[in-house]
């Protein structure tokens, strides 16, 4: 392949790869113009209208018989359950947590999930880290237990955020489906739980669904916002390296705590900042860890068991 078009598929990637990020950033936004309508409800359309949309999308590029096929296998269905249980409680949290004015602390999970990620790296793939990395995710826990000290509780809702999200992670890497198809399986399995929920408010006069055009349309389009992210990421991923993918998934959580600070007005204190900030050098110190200085400077023993 020549150079140009190799450069052109370069910036395609990481424009695919960016764009997701940023739709995933910005994502309070769109839940805090549905702030009238319950947590709940607004979960129930965010995976029904999800499972209209990735199936859709199976259909459209000519994959429908994936669906059957992997509904076929009793092990997909485990891994369907488990991931629609572990996705819903993460929506829902994020969800909440947008509108009850939780967004900064919402942006403190998803900081804290690419070190979890390794964490469960280490315990579950018996995966091995070098000094640095090591380090990164003991600073990570101070960062955490500086914030719970502050609050005089534990950060529930970062730590369910971070949980939940590394948890499916590793799921999805276990089972070794792509990103659409695995949506698609996902929702299925609890879309008729969803569907019913949403016909049980709207038969009970408390449904939003209908309620005005404004509240009807986000909540149909809540499946779009859902899943077209999703499409984005598994298109750049596939194009740019993981160190890239790595780098650019902080964009997220770096947008959602600027729309707390400075859109939503949420309180950001010292102590605030200096748990962000050790969490910070803990992802920048993992970044780097790597690279050959760094592999010089760990102290000897770490060397030598190396």
């Amino acid at each position: 392949m020549a150079e140009p078009d190799r450069r052109k598929i370069h910036i395609r990637g990481i424009t695919y790869t960016v764009a997701a990020f940023t739709a995933w950033g910005i994502l309070p936004l769109y839940w805090k113009a549905l702030k009238q309508v319950p947590s709940g409800e607004i979960l129930a359309h965010r995976i029904f209208w999800s499972f209209i949309f990735a199936a859709g999308a199976l259909f459209f590029y000519g994959r429908r018989k994936e669906l059957t096929r992997m509904l076929s296998l009793r092990s997909n269905r485990i891994y369907a359950i488990l991931c629609a249980c572990l996705i819903s409680a993460n929506w829902f949290t994020y969800i909440w947590a947008v509108n009850a004015g939780h967004v900064v602390e919402a942006s403190l999970g998803y900081y804290i999930n690419p070190l979890f990620s390794v964490f469960l790296g280490i315990v579950v793939l018996k995966e091995k880290l070098n000094f640095w990395q090591g380090f990164s995710i003991l600073l990570a826990a101070a960062g955490v237990g500086v914030i719970t000290a502050s609050y005089g509780r534990i950060p529930w809702i970062a730590l369910m955020l971070t949980l939940t999200f590394g948890t499916y992670g590793l799921v999805k890497k276990l089972a070794g489906i792509e990103s659409l198809a695995g949506l698609t399986l996902e929702t299925v399995i609890i879309a008729p739980a969803a569907l019913g929920f949403i016909v049980f408010k709207q038969a009970a006069g408390t449904g939003h669904f209908g309620y005005s055009l404004n509240v009807t349309a986000l909540l149909v389009f809540s499946g779009i916002v859902t899943g077209l992210p999703l499409l984005w990421f598994a298109k750049g991923a596939q194009i740019v390296p993981l160190s890239t993918v790595g780098f650019t998934q902080y964009l997220a959580p770096t947008i959602t705590l600027f729309l707390g600070v400075f859109i939503f007005k949420e309180p950001f204190t010292a102590i605030e900042a200096l748990s962000f900030g050790l969490i910070w050098l803990a992802l920048l110190i993992y970044t780097v860890s790597g690279m050959k200085l760094m592999q010089r400077l760990q102290p000897r023993v770490f060397k030598k068991a190396g």
